[in-house]
């Protein structure tokens, strides 16, 4: 993939960068090119290396059809819960490495619904506020609108989300009981067609 001067791009867990110039460097005798990315939310600049592009996940930000995407991710219900801290914090910090919005989400989500039932420890509570950032900021760039607004926006579909998962546990049992019922239900209709006959 390739970027041009004034492209946004995302780098991730870093977020929303600019590319504000292209050039080449000589480092140890090998001259390679560098895209120069400002990010935005700290005004630091990162070097990434043309030929290493694809490693760190540098990608263009999502457009409006894919914000509307997202937003029916955030709300849908479905979050990985894993019981096991280390397994949990594994996943997560891969999809946060990964580069992709989409993974990023899944982990504000997860987090979130783990952050209502317990304490979170530190590093996912920063891995919780991180994945916050990444998502509100990358949706205010794309939308041109504030991130207080999106912050709003992101907070009622989680707590939709998290409506959803609930109502769905709470209809499982129901459900179960009804899987349960049926077998017996045909075997009692067995007993009364066996002593008719």
């Amino acid at each position: 993939m390739t970027f041009e001067i004034g492209d946004k791009v995302i780098y991730p867990n870093h977020g929303l960068g600019i590319v504000e110039r292209i050039e080449e460097k000589t480092i140890l005798g090998t001259t390679c090119g560098f895209y120069h990315l400002r990010i935005v939310a700290n005004d630091t600049t990162v070097l990434v290396p043309l030929a290493n592009v694809d490693g760190v996940g540098l990608r263009r930000a999502i457009n409006d059809d894919e914000v509307e995407r997202l937003f029916g991710l955030l709300g849908d219900g479905k979050i990985d819960n894993h019981q096991n801290w280390k397994g949990r914090f594994k996943d997560n910090s891969d999809k946060m490495r990964s580069g992709s919005i989409y993974e990023v989400a899944d982990v504000l989500k997860s987090l979130t619904f783990l952050s209502k039932s317990k304490s979170l420890s530190f590093r996912e509570k920063r891995m919780l506020d991180r994945a916050r950032f990444l998502v509100v900021s990358e949706i205010s760039e794309v939308m041109r609108e504030s991130a207080a607004a999106i912050e709003g926006r992101v907070d009622r579909a989680l707590e939709r989300c998290l409506t959803v998962k609930a109502s769905r546990a709470a209809a499982a049992p129901a459900r179960a009981k009804v899987v349960k019922a049926a077998p017996r239900a045909t075997a009692n209709n067995s007993r009364r067609t066996a002593r008719a006959s």
